[in-house]
């Protein structure tokens, strides 16, 4: 929309909202700046989701014979690929959509990497999903400030994992993933980096912590089985609710550990709940440190 509206230039557009305008209303908006003979002239209009049946009739209608020197930019949050509009629209003009599918959003955020004139490795991409989730706004709000501070250089897992902003909920990935590699500094550097950026107390992260320690250890302990069983990442992925990419990172963290060593991180885990929650003399932050040695080394 951006580059469609420097090519017409800000005097020649109209921005209309489906919210006020009818679609009548853009249908005439239309029309009058046709009468402009020779000069490109746009009208937007957004929302349109919003229209009701008769709004759409007017806008089918007009698109049999719209004005000549107008693009007409109808812009919607959401629209079935089946609806009377959308299918008007690809019959006259051109439907672009931009849906990415949740297991494609790691090629998605690496194009975005590219078009903004930067790269980046596929773990700093992934990392970057886990960090800020789906919202594509979002992501890509985050792929410009990284591509302007890396300069030119290829942006790594590391820089995604001390410069990226999102949802606390998912900053927990880069213990999971230095546990997973059963890398003990990696591990203990990552929680506490956790606790010193979180909004909560830090007893409190500390909890949250153990908590998704627990249920990722959970998961992980599943996909080996799965795994034993002759299941691929991509065929667990819906039966465990993950994405593809973490059902198979998860695939992969499995193969670092045999049975045993999982059940006895969740025991590990267990005994460290009871401890942080007042069963050792010990602080809470020592007793995660010790308990995250115990399930990470070898």
């Amino acid at each position: 929309m951006r580059r469609l509206r420097e090519r017409i230039g800000d005097d020649a557009t109209e921005h209309l909202s489906a919210r006020e305008a009818a679609g009548g209303d853009a249908v005439a908006a239309c029309n009058a700046l046709g009468l402009f003979v020779g000069e490109g002239r746009l009208v937007i209009v957004d929302e349109v989701e919003r229209w009701k049946a008769a709004d759409v009739k007017e806008i089918v209608a007009y698109l049999a014979a719209p004005a000549p020197a107008t693009v007409l930019a109808l812009v919607a949050e959401e629209l079935k690929s089946d609806s009377a509009l959308a299918k008007a629209v690809a019959k006259a003009g051109q439907v672009l959509s931009y849906d990415v599918p949740k297991r494609k959003l790691p090629e998605w955020v690496a194009e975005q990497f590219a078009r903004a004139g930067g790269k980046a490795e596929s773990d700093a991409c992934r990392a970057l999903i886990d960090i800020v989730g789906d919202d594509l706004d979002e992501l890509t709000s985050e792929v410009e400030k990284l591509v302007t501070w890396a300069g030119g250089e290829t942006v790594a897992l590391r820089d995604v994992e001390l410069l990226a902003a999102g949802r606390a909920e998912t900053a927990i990935f880069s213990l999971t993933d230095a546990w997973g590699r059963r890398d003990v500094g990696g591990a203990l550097r990552a929680a506490e980096e956790i606790m010193e950026r979180s909004h909560r107390p830090r007893s409190g992260e500390l909890m949250r912590i153990i908590a998704s320690l627990v249920s990722h250890v959970g998961r992980v302990r599943r996909c080996q089985k799965l795994a034993e069983e002759g299941v691929r990442p991509r065929e667990a992925a819906p039966r465990l609710k993950m994405h593809p990419f973490a059902a198979e990172k998860a695939f992969a963290q499995a193969a670092n550990f045999s049975a045993e060593e999982l059940g006895d991180a969740l025991v590990r885990l267990a005994e460290l709940d009871a401890n942080a929650k007042g069963g050792s003399r010990l602080p809470a932050d020592l007793e995660l440190e010790r308990a995250l040695v115990d399930i990470t080394a070898r």
